[in-house]
């Protein structure tokens, strides 16, 4: 997305990817998105419906000539694309905003970008950042750069170090809310394996074995891992998920998990209440696949999660499936899922786009409110 701010000093700002120009709203910087750039025709249509005046253009960033880029002539970029394309435009941008996957951090292609940055005069700061660092309950750990020309000065002491925080942050435990180890679920997904995995069963692979005092309590959870629930679920800086609800309606009984993904995977399962403050990260596979693509709540509060899988696989499977249907779980609406990424109440999908398209489209999205401090601080 291309767009130019309405500040003289600040003339555009260039977007591309999955993006919300509300990120920019939110930043509180004055700034008009001139082009938005995209290749997915879903993505598109959603983007148009939601910001009808903004030209867009379908293509590749290959696509894009050098004289396109020129007539632009933007003071910004965000992007998730590698930039050096842009390094042969007669007037360099002074703000640079790249998001990425956990990982890009440790690749030759992050590498090169920073060799590339360095060799263009600009000075850059690097984050892992989840949305839990801003009280949000979701975890959506993503790697950023923001990155400004040698003559504009940052608002706060960069580092040479990646950082786990916002700066303003950084003085506090930064242990806090950083993304508890095996709880984060990148957007690298893995389709689920055809057999059913019981508890308490042994395990030929020695790296998949508990030791004695990692063994299952219950649902394949190991005291440790139960522990870090309970300890995100204690802090009382994360909103709790009922903020971000839907109200209950007829409309939600589709969301409702079926039979047979409730036998099949009800052990795998990441169930949360409306009073938990956590989620897992909801990848583009949610509502389609069940397994490691995100958290299903649990509707029915005053049923306990342990009584209900302490006994379960001593039961038949009519029984079983009464059983697990009395915690009512369902997946998250996209709504909600938009809800917790930072979007608006208006923001919306056009009546043709399905909730499987919808869901594909919030699982690469980003959370509004991480990059618009990101753009605060890149700008202020």
């Amino acid at each position: 997305m291309f767009g130019k701010k309405r500040d003289p000093s600040f003339t555009s700002a260039v977007w591309y990817s999955q993006q919300d120009s509300r990120e920019i709203k939110k930043s509180c910087i004055s700034a008009e998105v001139v082009a938005a750039v995209d290749v997915n025709t879903v993505a598109n249509e959603v983007y148009k419906y939601n910001f009808p005046s903004t030209p867009l253009w379908a293509k590749t960033i290959e696509g894009i000539t050098l004289a396109e880029l020129n007539r632009l002539s933007f003071d910004m970029i965000l992007m998730s694309p590698p930039c050096q394309p842009f390094t042969r435009l007669q007037r360099l941008p002074k703000y640079i905003l790249l998001e990425n996957v956990k990982g890009f951090e440790t690749s030759s292609a992050r590498n090169k970008l920073v060799e590339t940055l360095k060799k263009c005069g600009f000075k850059y700061q690097e984050f892992l950042l989840s949305p839990t660092c801003l009280g949000i309950p979701n975890s959506r750990l993503r790697y950023f750069l923001i990155a400004k020309l040698q003559s504009e000065l940052f608002s706060f002491q960069a580092s040479g170090q990646i950082l786990e925080n916002f700066p303003d942050q950084e003085a506090k435990a930064s242990v806090k809310h950083r993304v508890a180890e095996g709880l984060e679920k990148e957007s690298s997904f893995t389709p689920p394996k055809e057999e059913h995995i019981e508890p308490n069963s042994d395990s030929d692979d020695s790296s998949g074995q508990c030791s004695q005092k990692e063994e299952f309590i219950f649902k394949l959870e190991t005291a440790k891992e139960m522990e870090k629930k309970q300890n995100q679920d204690s802090d009382l800086s994360i909103q709790m998920l009922k903020d971000f609800l839907e109200k209950d309606g007829e409309e939600m009984s589709q969301f409702f998990l079926p039979p047979k993904a409730l036998l099949r995977y009800a052990f795998l399962l990441d169930i949360v209440t409306p009073s938990c403050r956590r989620s897992t990260c909801f990848t583009k596979g949610y509502g389609h696949y069940v397994e490691g693509t995100g958290s299903v709540l649990q509707t029915a509060e005053d049923v306990q999660l342990e009584s209900v899988f302490k006994s379960v696989e001593m039961l038949s499977e009519e029984e079983k499936l009464m059983k697990l249907s009395t915690l009512k779980l369902r997946y998250f609406t996209p709504r909600e899922i938009a809800n917790l990424h930072g979007f608006p109440p208006e923001f919306g999908f056009p009546d043709k786009i399905t909730v499987k398209q919808r869901y594909r489209l919030l699982g690469n999205s980003l959370n509004v409110h991480v990059v618009a401090k990101l753009i605060s601080l890149l700008t202020g």
